[in-house]
C-alpha cells in the first residue's frame, strides 16, 4: 500500500507549481518582454508587472502566515498589490521573479518536510487555518492569477505557448 502522506505531498507540490492542467506560472513567466511589462490592453485590469508583483506579495504573505509565529496581517488590498502598473525597472521585474521562485521552493520544502503538520491548525491562525489550507490556497491562487498572465500575453501578442 502507497505511502498516503507521501503521496498527498508530492501532488501538494506538483499542484503549487501548476502545469498539470494548465500552464505553470514560471512558464508563463519566461521571457515575458519587457516592453509589455506595464502594459494594459483596453479593459484589461491589470498589467504584467501588477499580476507578478501580486502573486509574489500574496505567496510570501500565505508563506509568513504559515510559519512566523509573529505574523502581521496585511491590509487589503492595499498591501498586496503594487502602486504602479510598471515596475520601477527591469532589475524590479527579474527581482520578483526571483523571489516568486523562492518562495515557490520554500513551500514546496515546508509540503515536503513530513514533520510539516498539514492538519493541525496554525496556532496564530483562526479555526480551520492549517498548513493543508494555506498551500491550497496559494496553489488556487497562482493558478487564477497564471491564467490572467497567459490571458494577458494572449492579448498582447506575447504568447507562443
Amino acid at each position: 500500500m502507497p505511502d498516503n502522506d507521501a503521496s498527498l505531498r508530492d501532488n501538494l507540490v506538483q499542484l503549487l507549481r501548476g502545469g498539470n492542467a494548465h500552464v505553470d506560472v514560471l512558464s508563463a513567466l519566461k521571457d515575458f518582454p519587457p516592453k509589455h511589462y506595464g502594459a494594459k490592453p483596453e479593459n484589461s485590469p491589470h498589467s504584467a508587472w501588477e499580476l507578478l508583483e501580486h502573486m509574489r506579495i500574496s505567496l510570501r504573505d500565505l508563506w509568513d502566515f504559515s510559519t512566523n509565529d509573529e505574523y502581521v496581517e496585511k491590509e487589503w488590498p492595499d498591501d498586496y498589490w503594487p502602486k504602479t502598473a510598471e515596475p520601477p525597472s527591469k532589475e524590479a521585474w527579474q527581482n520578483s521573479v526571483r523571489a516568486l521562485k523562492e518562495d515557490l521552493v520554500a513551500f514546496e520544502e515546508l509540503i515536503k518536510n513530513p514533520d510539516s503538520n498539514l492538519y493541525a491548525q496554525i496556532p496564530w491562525g483562526k479555526k480551520d487555518q492549517t498548513l493543508l489550507r494555506e498551500v491550497l490556497l496559494a496553489a488556487d491562487h497562482n493558478s487564477y492569477h497564471t491564467g490572467e498572465l497567459v490571458f494577458l500575453r494572449r492579448m498582447l501578442g506575447a504568447w507562443n505557448g
